[in-house]
């Protein structure tokens, strides 16, 4: 039998807080990398970044206000893009003038899209956190990173029938989590 979900309130609580601002901020955020150059799906892997570090980087009992998550998912989504373009070679000078910003036109359907499926992967990662270690490290191995089954089994010093029955209910643990989120 799977064993149970155990989310804390504080979990609840922190899951809450980054679906508001992921509504409240992500066309902001995607003008925001769009201005440093980006196209619309590295501009919406810069916005998920930037979600992912504040995430990592802000374990406190009570969150920022949402004017303080603005301004700081702000800096590190401009960091993001500037970074990506860097290593991708795109070629565009900084703009970091708010009315050159405000100046941009807004995000396109496929930004939107993109957003929206960044959403959904936010939600999917704070449902992962919520597994068991084992179950979190076979998800994790396995459909997030693409190792075979074998060599998790390998890596993780299981049989590879084992991994694949922790993968199954790791699977049905997520499902039910994501119902629930939503």
């Amino acid at each position: 039998m799977p064993e149970p979900l155990e989310t804390s309130d504080q979990e609840m609580g922190a899951a809450s807080h980054l679906e508001t601002l992921v509504r409240t901020h992500r066309d902001h955020l995607a003008r925001i990398a769009r201005a440093e150059g980006l196209g619309p799906e590295d501009a919406l892997d810069a916005v998920q970044d930037a979600f992912e570090i504040y995430l990592e980087r802000t374990t406190e009992a009570s969150p920022p206000s949402v004017d303080d998550a603005r301004r700081v998912l702000a800096t590190i989504t401009r960091n993001a893009a500037r970074n990506a373009r860097r290593l991708h070679a795109h070629a565009r000078p900084h703009v970091s003038e708010p009315a050159l910003l405000e100046a941009l036109p807004g995000p396109t359907d496929d930004t939107e899209t993109l957003l929206a499926r960044s959403q959904e992967h936010a939600r999917l990662r704070g449902c992962v956190a919520t597994l068991a270690r084992i179950r979190r490290a076979v998800v994790t191995l396995r459909l997030l990173e693409g190792v075979p089954g074998d060599e998790v089994a390998r890596t993780l010093g299981l049989s590879p029938a084992n991994v694949a029955v922790l993968l199954h209910r790791a699977k049905h643990e997520l499902a039910a989590c994501m119902a629930a989120r939503v």
